[in-house]
């Protein structure tokens, strides 16, 4: 369960693509295996999504060397085309994406609350460092 009075954390990135490209890459699992990840030691050899209200999704993420490794998923609560996506984790924590379409760039805003076990530093280095690979995942893509 969430706690009570949980922290809420935010990353960012502008993205130099279009709304509906970074959407695309964001939310289909061939893609979400390419980014999600918040190093180059890191990887995510499974993904699954059901994109709508009351859809789940989920990944696997693994250190490369075996070491380690952690299943991510929760439940779609918000599910906006090109704008909010917004879901409930496995343990009732929340997280919301929006995206802000400008021009031919798009603005993705994460916001999401701290677990209780690790620091909150370390949380928001973590979600910061996969967004940026989301980053230029999506930017090294020609179109999704």
């Amino acid at each position: 369960m969430g706690t009570s009075n949980p922290i809420t954390l935010t990353v960012e990135a502008i993205v130099n693509k279009p709304v509906e490209h970074v959407w695309k890459v964001w939310t289909e699992p061939a893609h979400i295996k390419q980014w999600n990840n918040a190093s180059e030691d890191w990887h995510t050899p499974h993904a699954e999504n059901d994109l709508r209200v009351g859809g789940t999704f989920s990944s696997r993420m693994e250190a490369k060397d075996g070491s380690f490794g952690f299943d991510f998923g929760g439940t779609y609560d918000v599910v906006d085309l090109h704008e909010t996506i917004a879901y409930s984790l496995g343990d009732g924590r929340q997280v919301k994406i929006s995206f802000v379409a400008e021009g031919e760039t798009t603005k993705v805003v994460e916001s999401f609350e701290a677990e209780g076990t690790n620091p909150v530093d370390m949380q928001q280095a973590g979600w910061q460092a996969i967004l940026d690979n989301f980053k230029k995942y999506a930017e090294s893509l020609e179109q999704a």
